[in-house]
């Protein structure tokens, strides 16, 4: 009962934020940043007290129960990013997204329990999902430049656009992000070379290939950017194929076995 009530109320909540945030689209008039965060703020908070209940208080990493740990991750970073920048209508587009993966992983998904892992483990996950969760961030800002530079060539600044914090902005806290993630993500790469001792088996061996092959994009990215200035649509298009690969590792294979073959450990 806690949880269902919880995971209706969470929903709300979210929707609420979002439509708060959005009202600028609608109508040209300050963005009411404080309420809307206000609201995705009291989301975050229940979302993970009902990943919290429903999943016994451990990391499920199922394909559902993880899709709405990581929703609840980039909602959390979200509000966290809008303390020093503000970006609140990157709420318009995460906070709906989280509150459709708890109400898939809650009502829809079969039921399932966490796996037993040693902190070890746990360690690697949490910094995993960290990682993740941060340059997911950095990718929805990616399209979010790409639509400013496409409005700023096309000399349209209506709708979304508008909202927006200026380009050079919304470009530096991009990079800033993927800087962060990278770390995170050789730290993911480092602690799971330490602490899995399977790591390059059958079921594992593609997510740490593609893991790397994202480390890499996301390295020559920011090597690019401070040896020659890289930027535009080339930063775009690297940051999202780095994020299409880490999707790829982190979720691919689960959607196959659990989704598509049914097959739930």
């Amino acid at each position: 009962m806690f949880v269902t009530a919880s995971t209706l109320l969470a929903t709300a909540l979210y929707l609420v934020a979002a439509a708060i945030l959005a009202l600028p689209l609608l109508h040209r008039q300050a963005q009411p940043r404080a309420i809307g965060l206000g609201f995705g703020a009291l989301a975050v908070v229940l979302h993970f007290a009902v990943l919290f209940g429903a999943h016994r208080g451990g990391v499920d990493l199922h394909f559902f129960a993880a899709l709405s740990l990581v929703g609840a991750c980039i909602a959390a970073l979200c509000l966290i990013v809008n303390l020093s920048r503000p970006v609140a209508t990157l709420g318009v587009i995460v906070f709906p997204l989280a509150s459709l993966l708890l109400g898939i992983d809650a009502f829809f998904a079969p039921s399932t329990q966490p796996y037993a892992m040693e902190w070890q483990i746990k360690l690697h996950v949490v910094v995993a999902l960290l990682g993740y969760s941060v340059l997911s961030i950095a990718a929805i800002l990616a399209i979010l430049l790409a639509l400013q530079e496409r409005a700023l060539h096309a000399r349209r600044f209506d709708g979304l656009v508008r909202t927006l914090p200026p380009l050079t902005l919304t470009e530096a806290l991009m990079f800033r992000l993927i800087g962060a993630g990278f770390v995170l993500l050789t730290l993911t790469l480092i602690t799971g070379i330490l602490f899995v001792s399977n790591l390059f088996d059958q079921h594992l061996a593609h997510k740490t290939i593609l893991s790397i092959a994202a480390w890499l994009v996301f390295g020559a990215l920011l090597f690019g950017r401070r040896r020659y200035g890289w930027r535009g649509r080339r930063a775009v298009n690297l940051t999202l194929i780095g994020m299409a690969l880490l999707l790829l590792a982190f979720f691919g294979s689960r959607f196959v076995l659990e989704v598509v073959l049914k097959r739930v450990p």
